[in-house]
């Protein structure tokens, strides 16, 4: 009885090793936390002053492009003295510390998988306030290329089979697409699929929706002043309203972002606004990137929009970037 109790005990040891994982050859534990979520690590009495002001006003910047206020992440805070056991497992970690070396590092997988954590060190208070002030934006890059990382791994697992669709065979593209959407239309030319989403959702009738199509490349230069339009043309064809004379529209009262972008390696633009359906009130944000395959002349176009009345909605779009930056032009 010993014996056989020695050797499960040795077996359940070996199944918990697994090399290249933790630093002794342990199996990390699941890191806990979601998507665009950050701890940080730092004194409670220097979050409720100077340097915990600072964090806030440059972590919680409002995402362009949303209908309701959201902040570009949301910021938690734990002393060091706590920082143990299960808060060492959170998936997003900001270290500050006083040190002499200052700057910013990056460890991956140091107590969880997936994890990434972010030391921030400066000399002084006064340095670690500088630092979120200068570098802020890059520490806020940093965790949301994790982000997207992280999500297109889950997508990749569950991801549609591509040659049901015909557009995507056309244009010669790849796109990791969770199966969970759906396909409203597929012309060869044009491909709507929707996601139906459930939680928080009041009558079960919010949708996330992605777009993909192309349009020929005539003025490289005059892409980016173009996006609109050819959206608008897009809706005008394909998404229409409940009546006639109803189809979707950028938002008139409000000016979209549009930023410098890249997917797959080519230049591309990222749009990030508020669409409505023309004499009706549906309404929500959107995503465009128009990417420009050079190569073939042309513009290849993914739009996710979401319509979720009454919850928030920056989750949402960060899945569907996560979708459209996972594309390949072949």
């Amino acid at each position: 009885m010993k014996k056989a109790l020695a050797i499960l005990i040795l077996a359940l040891l070996i199944i918990s090793c697994k090399n290249g994982e933790g630093k002794d050859g342990y199996t990390l534990p699941t890191s806990n936390g979601k998507t665009n979520k950050i701890l940080v690590v730092t004194k409670g009495v220097d979050w409720q002053g100077a340097l915990g002001d600072e964090i806030r006003r440059v972590f919680g910047e409002h995402q362009v492009g949303l209908p309701q206020p959201e902040t570009l992440l949301s910021v938690g805070q734990v002393d060091p003295s706590g920082f143990s056991g299960f808060m060492r497992n959170a998936k997003a970690i900001l270290i500050l510390q006083e040190g002499e070396k200052e700057g910013i590092s990056v460890e991956n997988n140091k107590y969880a998988d997936p994890q990434v954590i972010v030391y921030g060190i400066a000399k002084n208070k006064e340095g670690l306030k500088n630092l979120i002030k200068n570098r802020g934006k890059e520490i806020i890059n940093i965790f949301k290329s994790e982000d997207i990382k992280f999500t297109q791994r889950i997508f990749k697992k569950e991801r549609v089979d591509e040659t049901k669709f015909k557009t995507i065979q056309n244009l010669d593209i790849t796109v990791d697409i969770p199966k969970r959407y759906r396909l409203v239309e597929d012309t060869g030319e044009f491909l709507w699929l929707r996601q139906h989403l459930k939680s928080g959702i009041a009558r079960g009738d919010g949708t996330n929706n992605i777009l993909i199509y192309s349009v020929p490349l005539q003025d490289e230069n005059t892409v980016a002043d173009n996006i609109t339009a050819v959206r608008d043309t897009i809706g005008k064809k394909h998404i229409p309203g409940s009546k006639e004379g109803m189809y979707m529209i950028t938002e008139q009262a409000y000016t979209p972002f549009t930023f410098e972008s890249e997917i797959d390696g080519k230049k591309a633009y990222e749009t990030r606004g508020k669409w409505e359906v023309k004499n009706d009130f549906m309404a929500g944000p959107f995503i465009n990137y128009t990417i420009i395959d050079k190569k073939n002349n042309r513009l290849v176009i993914f739009e996710g929009f979401t319509y979720a009345p009454s919850v928030n909605k920056r989750d949402f779009l960060f899945e569907l970037e996560a979708i459209a930056k996972s594309m390949k032009i072949k």
